[in-house]
């Protein structure tokens, strides 16, 4: 038959339409309550159809339907079939994950509970979906500590010789050895099992009380106050669970924000009266120009409830056409009456809006900051720098030191917008003393291309470094002496006393043309991102170089301190902040008694120095650095350690801060005392210096 002739002889029943295109692939499903008037309705051309439909129309080439006896029945049928087939202009619900159920397999001799998130028709017992997911994980755990089923999946014979561990420690019964539970009694756990999966928390408590009371009739002590404990269990968790299965007051609330083609739908649960459990859906691929949100909802609630769990209420933000037929529909699933509400004022209303407010920050993450099309970014990144080649393979390069010491590099590669950290390389600076962070990035870039060289790795299409224009130029240099000066490199430049932003761009070869990029930019997020990943890379580095650098030297100067002995104590104590709490007595077992006080007259002296006065901390550091003078190596080796200058430009260093600074003369500075109120926040976080102006500078 013709498309012509189908069309002519479609039946005046309820059922569910599929339209075809010309190979034969379905391109949409819908139901209908009148299958001749419904279909008829998309081939008239007065109906004013929207863009969408007139499309859908023009790839028909064939047709087919199927009759049912009711509209329920094919409102369930049209949900099974769009999830079997996904038809490209049927409203796709996309998920990326399922809550998890318990599965209680009484379909084998010997039952056991498991998490599973596939439901399947094989004999066994689903209960959930738990919300949220933990609470699967804490329930599966109580009922191994409490009713004691197996855990394992061997073959339960009762021949092996010995029980397991888990026998020992009280979570199984033991049935594969003979002997230590007999199958009536197993039965009966799987049974009490059953029961409290199934919230019937009440009956339980009363059967463990019956039993309690017959154990005591026997004078079976043992098993009557293990029975007492049970009926303790049930009587406790039946006060505090949220399982989904909870028959009052569980409520979905939807709620979505859109922005033309693209769509994010926020489902809160709500079980006794608690919101338990969030999910997040999202489209890409809407019409623009057409969206009829009522249509959206209607599609969105059938697929969704056709396999997953259905509370008593619904609330929707609009109304739509099927209300009425979905409710009935999804009382017949329940047992109990369903009703889909869109409150239009009060509190329900209020949900909705706060559900729509986090659809909207869900919406930003995924489309704006978390996932934008790393193809076109790259794109965009390749067209804004003039790049040769597309940038898939990129690295980047950071130098971190606090006045030269310990001073480190570190290296990471992006490959097509996502961070390959097995990639990454750190290197300990050589051949550069002192803070010199443009001959430290020459010698880095250095080594690390012609290591590549010589092993015949691949080269990056695009090489970026964390500095201004005396960076960019020394990492220049050392690719030009290696022959690679055709790879394109960029510099990111910070903006002052900022270091988590992004000034502008400096490009090798047009360095007198910074590239400045919008704050909303996808690239200006991408670089940010590889910026952000190489500082961290760096700064971890040299912190780590610090620790064993301090976790050495702090007590082998101590007189009498040497490594073997220094082992010994940070074996024995754990850190050298416990070493100088400790009391001489506590040292000694470990270093001998004349050691041990030295070792705690050292700390006491520097927690004195840490809070006496200005002038005795400016006699103290004076005679200090007398001695050290006369003993050779100037003021940075003081014994008591006071530190007298943290040169820091590029900020890594913030949380590094000594305990103790001092001034020009070696005087130890008070800290400030703060005037701000508890709770307010500061107007100066970055401490910067502020001048005052004058009446005469004004002028």
């Amino acid at each position: 038959m013709t498309l012509e002739e189908k069309l002519k002889n479609l039946p005046l029943s309820p059922g569910v339409y599929i339209h075809k295109d010309g190979a034969g692939k379905i391109i949409y499903i819908g139901k209908a309550k009148n299958l001749r008037n419904r279909v008829r309705s998309y081939f008239q051309s007065g109906r004013g159809h929207d863009r969408k439909t007139r499309e859908l129309v023009r790839r028909i080439v064939d047709l087919e339907f199927i009759v049912t006896d009711t509209e329920v029945e094919a409102l369930v049928l049209e949900s099974n079939l769009i999830k079997k087939h996904k038809p490209r202009y049927n409203v796709a619900l996309k998920d990326d994950k399922q809550y998890p159920h318990l599965k209680l397999t009484i379909n084998e001799p010997f039952p056991r509970v498991m998490i599973t998130r596939r439901i399947q028709r094989d004999g066994a017992l689903y209960f959930g979906p738990f919300l949220p997911a933990s609470l699967a994980r804490r329930t599966i755990d109580l009922i191994n500590r409490t009713f004691q089923l197996r855990t394992c999946d061997i073959e339960i014979d009762g021949k092996l010789p010995r029980p397991c561990l888990e026998y020992h420690i009280k979570r199984c019964l033991g049935p594969c050895v003979r002997g230590l539970c007999t199958p009536d009694e197993y039965t009966e756990s799987v049974r009490d099992v059953r029961l409290f999966l199934e919230g019937k928390n009440k009956e339980l408590a009363d059967e463990y009380a019956g039993r309690m009371e017959r154990a005591s009739e026997e004078m079976r002590y043992e098993l009557a106050a293990r029975y007492r404990d049970l009926r303790k269990v049930v009587l406790a968790v039946s006060e505090t669970q949220k399982m989904a299965t909870s028959p009052d007051r569980d409520v979905d609330i939807f709620g979505y924000y859109r922005e033309a083609q693209r769509l994010a739908l926020q489902l809160f649960t709500m079980r006794e009266g608690k919101i338990v459990g969030r999910r997040e859906f999202f489209w890409e691929d809407l019409s623009p120009d057409e969206f009829d949100p009522a249509e959206f909802l209607s599609e969105v609630l059938t697929q969704y409830y056709s396999t997953d769990y259905v509370p008593l209420e619904i609330h929707v933000p609009v109304d739509f056409e099927d209300r009425e037929l979905l409710e009935k529909a999804l009382s017949e699933r329940r047992g109990r009456r369903v009703r889909i509400l869109d409150p239009q004022r009060g509190q329900k209303r209020d949900m909705i809006a706060l559900v729509e407010k986090n659809a909207q920050i869900s919406f930003e993450q995924r489309f704006r900051v978390l996932k934008p099309d790393m193809e076109r970014v790259l794109e965009e990144l390749q067209e804004t720098l003039e790049l040769p080649r597309f940038p898939a393979r990129i690295e980047s390069f950071d130098i971190s030191n606090i006045s030269g010491a310990e001073n480190v590099a570190a290296m990471v590669v992006c490959e097509n917008g996502k961070m390959n950290r097995a990639e990454g390389r750190r290197f300990k600076i050589k051949t550069v003393e002192g803070s010199n962070d443009v001959a430290s990035m020459r010698e880095a870039v250095a080594r690390r291309y012609r290591r590549q060289l010589e092993e015949g790795n691949p080269l990056p299409d695009l090489v970026m470094i964390d500095g201004g224009k005396g960076q960019l130029n020394a990492a220049a240099d050392a690719m030009r002496e290696l022959d690679l000066e055709a790879i394109p490199m960029i510099g990111v430049v910070k903006p002052p006393r900022r270091h988590n932003e992004v000034s502008h761009l400096l490009v090798k070869g047009r360095e007198h043309e910074p590239v400045y990029l919008d704050s909303h930019s996808t690239v200006l997020r991408l670089i940010q991102m590889i910026r952000d990943e190489t500082h961290r890379a760096a700064v971890t580095y040299h912190r780590k170089r610090r620790e064993i650098r301090d976790f050495t030297s702090e007590l082998t100067e101590i007189p009498g301190v040497g490594d073997r002995r220094k082992n010994r104590l940070l074996r024995n104590f754990g850190s050298i902040a416990r070493i100088a709490q400790a009391a001489p007595a506590e040292l000694a077992p470990f270093v001998g008694r004349q050691t041990a006080e030295e070792i705690a007259a050292h700390f006491a002296r520097q927690r004195a120095l840490a809070g006496m006065g200005d002038a005795e901390a400016g006699a103290g550091a004076s005679a200090a650095a007398t001695t050290d003078a006369d003993g050779a190596d100037g003021v940075d080796e003081m014994p008591l350690e006071v530190e007298t200058r943290l040169d820091d430009p590029e900020g890594d260093a913030e949380d590094l801060r000594p305990i103790r600074s001092v001034d020009h003369n070696g005087e130890v500075r008070r800290p400030r005392k703060s005037t701000r109120k508890r709770g307010e926040r500061s107007t100066n976080p970055h401490a910067v210096k502020r001048e005052r102006v004058g009446k005469t500078d004004i002028e």
